[in-house]
């Protein structure tokens, strides 16, 4: 499984040519995306209309959802603590992305390079088209 990251969601809807398009296109087909609850939030924060809000959710509401639990935003902040350690510091919530990815056993793809900072992280790279 794959948790999109907001930053390639944005396209995706944004840009119909886009490889993150093409790409998302692909894993949802093969039913590989995970929703988690922060990148569902930073998309519906993004609407402007409500007809754009009752689009998104729609689309987004097929998708396999995974939650924060107690444990999780524990692994959160013990990621975040051995990151500035040392002296890197990370969005919150790309923290929580990260722990839920790693709880899940599941891959992250984004196109904020600070992911590749948090250690043992599996992340999704695309094929080039």
């Amino acid at each position: 499984m794959v948790i999109a990251d907001t930053s390639v969601w944005i396209p995706f809807f944004n840009r119909p040519n886009s490889l993150e398009k093409a790409t998302l296109d692909l894993l949802i087909d093969a039913d590989e995306v995970m929703l988690v609850g922060v990148v569902l939030a930073e998309l519906l924060q993004g609407c402007r209309i409500s007809s754009e809000r009752e689009t998104l959710s729609d689309a987004l509401s097929a998708l396999p959802y995974r939650e924060a639990t107690p444990s999780i935003w524990m692994r959160t902040g013990d990621l975040s603590a051995q990151l500035l350690r040392k002296g890197i510091t990370l969005p919150l919530s790309d923290l929580l992305i990260a722990a839920l990815a790693l709880e899940h056993d599941c891959r992250v793809y984004s196109l904020d390079a600070h992911f590749k900072k948090i250690p043992g992280l599996a992340l999704y790279i695309p094929a080039s088209t």
